[in-house]
């Protein structure tokens, strides 16, 4: 058997294990091993391209192939070994900044192979079809965009931006800048133009798209916006596939520009906004509220700790609504104490997530995840939602926008028409926040001034601390 057919063999498994994995990633349960087995396909793929994807007319490989191939295993090393450093080490509240990152370097790989076969193309005895020009000059769009784009998400997730900047008339700038883009490179196609200096013209303008692309979107976006340049390199790497005819890589990226696709459509279904209206509207900057007082003039009134845990104690059924505070707070493993001490009290315990909170996909999932919690009593929205009329406590934690009652209640709002948690169906309300500050989304919360609500000021895993301390005691 030849070697072409032994790495058919090992694209063919590889995308199977893909598939698998991807698969397997919809359930918490067996999310871990999706992603060993998918890793396990990318690997397969990797060694099968290097020791049999050679030049067919050496049989044994020259001292140069050799070389080449320990540049590529010493460049695999480093970038595995920073990989999994950094994936270990960095904090819950800086996931969304690492995922945004890593996609930003996939779209920056995918846009450095259409740059280096774009300078191919002068040098082969046949002149490059039309197809091949567009095949290149996609991916080096798309993966420039996405690359340029993820690195200002990456920015603004971390405060080095801020969480929008509008710049006068900035959908008539990015529709110019698009079409220019796109003009540039039918021009490229048409005339069969080698010459490197429009490559890195055309890369220039994509790389100005991608950051005028993303700057604009408000905080509130950023898991629609991550989700969605997520799906952008997985198309880039997908046109590589076509470049090189390459089968592996070719179901990789489609698998990752589909998967991208299809959850940022459930996002914005999740938000009951259209992906044109976060893309052009900027959603996210909504006033803050200055007092504790809202518009229908009700007042705020906070409650002790002593006070929360005689409430829970005495409770039969507790729904615990975790936000991107709780990541801030590291307290993903004393809400899970929290939750079996209540359990060891005979109260039923349950979290309810919401499918935009926290900072990106699935972000409050992987949260509990980390302190063990048991999947089951994971509730998406659709599920919990009829529950919180029989809830005798809500205990929101570091929540904000996914549980404000405007997106029902109040036209005007941004966020109106929204889903989101009903917790103001529960019989108390139970908001810890470290402020009266409003969300990610700029905007306030009416249920802070909802006669059920009480807040319970402070650090989450400092009061959490203390509410755990003060249930055992009782």
């Amino acid at each position: 058997m030849s070697s072409d057919n032994y790495l058919n063999i090992i694209y063919l498994i590889a995308s199977v294990l893909f598939v698998i994995g991807l698969k397997m990633l919809s359930g918490p349960e067996t999310a871990r091993r999706g992603n060993l087995l998918a890793a396990a396909g990318m690997l397969m793929a990797i060694l099968g391209t290097i020791f049999l994807f050679h030049d067919k007319t050496h049989a044994d490989f020259s001292s140069i192939e050799t070389i080449k191939i320990a540049l590529i295993a010493a460049g695999i090393g480093v970038g595995t070994g920073i990989g999994a450093f950094t994936a270990r080490t960095v904090k819950m509240t800086k996931m969304p900044e690492l995922v945004s990152l890593f996609n930003g370097m996939g779209g920056a790989c995918a846009a450095l192979i259409s740059m280096m076969e774009f300078t191919h193309l002068h040098e082969g005895s046949v002149p490059p079809t039309a197809r091949k020009f567009v095949v290149i000059l996609a991916g080096l769009i798309i993966g420039s965009v996405s690359f340029a784009g993820s690195i200002i998400a990456f920015m603004k997730l971390n405060g080095t931006l801020g969480k929008s900047i509008r710049l006068p008339k900035y959908n008539l700038i990015n529709n110019i800048v698009m079409l220019l883009i796109i003009g540039s490179a039918v021009y490229i196609t048409a005339q069969s133009e080698t010459n490197s200096i429009y490559m890195y013209c055309l890369l220039a303008g994509a790389l100005a798209y991608g950051v005028l692309f993303v700057i604009p979107i408000g905080g509130a976006d950023m898991p629609v916006v991550i989700s969605l340049l997520n799906s952008f390199t997985g198309v880039a790497a997908a046109f590589g596939g076509f470049l090189y005819h390459n089968q592996v890589m070719l179901t990789g990226g489609i698998l990752v520009g589909s998967a991208g696709t299809i959850l940022t459509i459930a996002m914005c279904k999740a938000m009951n906004r259209p992906l044109t209206n976060v893309i052009f509207g900027a959603f996210g900057e909504g006033t803050v509220a200055a007092g504790a007082v809202g518009k229908s003039g009700g007042a705020v009134k906070d409650i002790s700790v002593s006070d929360v845990a005689t409430l829970m104690n005495y409770s039969k059924k507790v729904i615990i609504v975790p936000g991107y505070g709780l990541a801030v707070a590291q307290a993903q493993h004393v809400i899970h104490e929290l939750e079996e001490v209540l359990e060891a009290h005979g109260v039923e315990v349950k979290y309810a997530i919401h499918p935009v909170a926290g900072r990106m996909p699935g972000h409050m999932n992987v949260l509990l995840a980390e302190s063990n919690v048991d999947y089951n009593k994971l509730a998406e929205m659709e599920e919990v939602n009829p529950e919180f009329p029989t809830t005798d406590v809500v205990l929101v934690v570091g929540a904000n926008d996914v549980v404000n009652p405007a997106a029902h209640n109040d036209p005007s709002s941004p966020i109106y028409g929204m889903p989101i948690l009903d917790v103001e169906n529960a019989a108390h309300i139970i908001i810890n926040k470290r402020s009266m500050n409003a969300g990610y989304a700029g905007i306030d919360n009416e249920l802070f001034y909802n006669p059920k609500t009480s807040m319970l000021f402070g650090d989450a895993k400092k009061v959490l601390t203390e509410l755990v301390k003060e249930l055992k005691e009782m």
